[in-house]
């Protein structure tokens, strides 16, 4: 069976606590928590040892485990990962949330954060590919040496003009030339931008530049809550032997975070019985 993990900030959003939270995605068999930094409190990437022990604690006392950071750079609207201006603040945190993450028993920090990579006027894809690998290659240092993996998140083009395909994530990672530093699928984006999301995961799961799934649907809902092929993408995924979490990440809710949550792991789990 696939590993599921659950994405956290819509019952965050409802006022859940992290413990409420856990108990709900152990309740609908999710077998981990992936959390955005900012459902953590303010400064995340500053967090003392012993208010991160207590997250994990809370997380592993509902028979889950920390699998992902995700959203990383959206409580810091002031920085850049593309403006030299924010650039230096936004390294710097970033390198927190990689300890963060690693002292959470994370395996995978996500960067999609569309709004802190804006591309610089004029900027070519060639320079901007170089001009993010500078800026990420102390990250993907620091990710190696703490045992996690740095991905690269593909929006579409409706939310980002950097890096909009797989294709370009993937240039990212071999420029920066890190085992550390991989790229990822979102299948809202990708369902979007590139389609169709099983074809792209047989072609670049393969290449070994392919660190996390993201599971949604193209209306931004999660798997069943729209129309898109979960039925071939999960098929794909059991074929190309993926034995690492995917992450259930909607962007809205149908009822509330809850029933959406349900919806999601119900539909992917249907999906596998339908083909074993």
């Amino acid at each position: 069976m696939l590993e599921l993990s659950l994405c956290n900030e819509l019952l965050a959003a409802e006022g859940k606590s992290l413990a409420e939270q856990a108990r709900i995605a152990a309740a609908l068999g999710y077998m981990g928590l992936e959390l955005a930094p900012s459902t953590l409190g303010p400064a995340p990437h500053r967090l003392s040892a012993t208010r991160i022990a207590e997250i994990r604690q809370t997380v592993e006392d509902a028979g889950l485990r920390v699998t992902v950071l995700h959203w990383l750079l959206s409580g810091y609207p002031e920085v850049s990962i593309t403006d030299p201006a924010g650039q230096g603040a936004a390294r710097d945190i970033l390198l927190g949330l990689v300890d963060l993450c690693a002292d959470l028993g994370g395996a995978v920090l996500v960067h999609g954060s569309p709004k802190q990579r804006l591309r610089p006027e004029g900027m070519s894809d060639i320079a901007l590919t170089d001009h993010l690998a500078a800026f990420f290659a102390p990250v993907a240092q620091a990710a190696e040496a703490r045992g996690v993996t740095y991905c690269i998140e593909p929006l579409s083009p409706a939310e980002d003009d950097t890096v909009t395909s797989v294709a370009q994530g993937v240039a990212l990672a071999r420029a920066i030339d890190s085992p550390a530093f991989r790229t990822m699928i979102d299948m809202s984006a990708a369902g979007q931008s590139e389609p169709p999301v099983a074809d792209l995961l047989r072609h670049w799961v393969p290449t070994g530049l392919i660190g996390h799934v993201h599971a949604n649907d193209t209306n931004r809902g999660a798997p069943g809550m729209g129309t898109d092929p979960h039925g071939e993408i999960v098929r794909a995924l059991v074929e190309l032997g993926w034995d690492r979490p995917v992450g259930v990440e909607p962007f809205r809710c149908c009822l509330d975070a809850s029933v959406t949550a349900a919806i999601g792991i119900a539909t992917l789990r249907a999906c596998e019985r339908a083909i074993r």
